[in-house]
């Protein structure tokens, strides 16, 4: 018997919102990226604070704790209606900063404060693009459609970074903001093309009764029920607590403490995470339906854990850009698998909550980045950096042994048995 060809790892583009989507998400990754590198370095500068450093970075996560009810008003009323309005206040913030810098009134408390306020929606921003994902492309492609929609944030470590870093020593803070702004206002108009749901499914939507508890309470049991989903969860909270601030808020620190460097060898730091995250994405969307993902998820979680051990020893820019290519590539080969696991096991009635869900993991992120920094303080970079690792590679090691029978057998439903 002949086997049913593979798709196409560009076969997702078929999909027309697709096509208005990536670009979409290209644009307002790259206006993340530059924003982040040009707002922690002018504090780093400013202020010459790891803490306050960190704080900044914590600050963009503050939203972790509402982001399901992002998720629940994308299923209320539509996802790709949330995703617009978040897009649109993004460049409304980014506005307002633009207008300060140009009048030389920035200042770190004020940094800080836009920070906190887009803190509250960005951190739902990945997820609510995974959800509308989900909706709209055919199962045999959703691998290969999340690990190119994820080269739309990696490339913005590559080429955002090193933009927005090399822009403002070129010409000054506020001509790259200006620059901010334009991409999130171009991210919003593109996805005013993306697809909304089918009238029936936006009739039933709103035939449910408005009852927002019981609605997250129905997803949270939906994950509780369903092991692989659940460890999913689990890692993604362990990841994001201890090696994800070691590649989002502190490599500012790394760049110019450890290694001595300047702004635009932080851009190339940053870029280094990149290239190696989106050849994970190459290597997953290339795989398709091959991937085993409970098993990738698992694997290159231990890698990412050692990689950020040997980051935090190196003292040499040229090595620490290895390693974090390296990083990058562990990153990418985990996250990716893990948040398909979630979509492929979803109701789509729930998606949006679950996803939402997902997001809370995200909180992590800030507790790590501001228990780093007291840490850094008393024990070192390499020090923290280690004890991370280490205690990350252990908690990944439990969550396989409890769940071995639902993430390690080939057969297992979680690994496309």
């Amino acid at each position: 018997m002949s086997q049913t060809p593979r798709p196409s790892m560009l076969a997702p583009f078929a999909i027309r919102s697709y096509r208005f989507q990536w670009p979409a998400d290209l644009a307002t990754s790259w206006a993340f990226e530059m924003e982040t590198l040009i707002l922690g370095w002018f504090i780093l500068v400013e202020t010459g604070s790891v803490l306050l450093l960190t704080l900044f970075a914590s600050l963009q996560f503050g939203g972790t704790l509402i982001a399901p009810a992002f998720g629940l008003a994308g299923d209320r009323i539509g996802h790709r209606n949330v995703i617009v309005l978040m897009r649109l206040l993004y460049a409304l913030l980014a506005v307002v900063l633009t207008v300060v810098i140009l009048s030389d009134g920035l200042t770190p408390v004020l940094a800080l404060v836009v920070a906190g306020i887009a803190g509250m929606v960005r951190p739902s921003d990945m997820n609510v693009r995974n959800v509308i994902i989900g909706e709209t492309m055919p199962a045999d492609r959703l691998m290969s459609a999340v690990g190119l929609s994820r080269i739309t944030t990696d490339s913005a470590r590559v080429a955002g970074a090193i933009a927005g870093a090399g822009m403002v020593a070129a010409v000054g803070m506020g001509q790259a903001y200006i620059v901010v702004v334009l991409l999130y206002l171009l991210g919003a108009l593109l996805t005013l093309g993306v697809a909304k749901r089918s009238v029936e499914a936006a009739s039933a939507a709103r035939a449910q009764p408005f009852a927002p508890l019981q609605g997250l309470r129905d997803a949270a049991r939906a994950v509780w029920e369903a092991p692989p989903q659940l460890a999913a969860m689990v890692l993604a909270v362990l990841v994001n607590l201890a090696v994800f601030p070691f590649t989002i808020g502190l490599l500012p620190y790394v760049a110019r403490e450890v290694y001595g460097a300047t702004q635009a060898d932080l851009g190339y730091m940053a870029a280094a995470v990149g290239i190696g995250a989106i050849a994970a994405s190459l290597i997953v969307s290339r795989m398709g339906t091959s991937v085993r993902a409970a098993r990738m998820m698992v694997i290159f979680c231990f890698v990412w854990h050692a990689m950020v051990i040997a980051f935090g020893h190196t003292t040499s820019l040229e090595a620490g850009l290895i390693l974090l290519v390296l990083t990058g590539l562990a990153q990418g080969l985990c996250t990716l698998p893990m948040s398909v696991l979630l979509l492929r096991g979803a109701p789509p009635a729930l998606r949006g909550r679950i996803m939402g869900m997902r997001t809370l993991a995200i909180y992590g992120l800030p507790v790590g980045l501001l228990v780093a920094g007291p840490l850094i303080e008393r024990i070192g970079f390499a020090g923290t950096a280690t004890l991370y690792g280490g205690l990350g590679a252990a908690c990944t090691l439990a969550v396989l042994l409890y769940w071995w029978s639902d993430l390690w057998p080939k057969h297992a439903p979680s690994n496309g048995g």
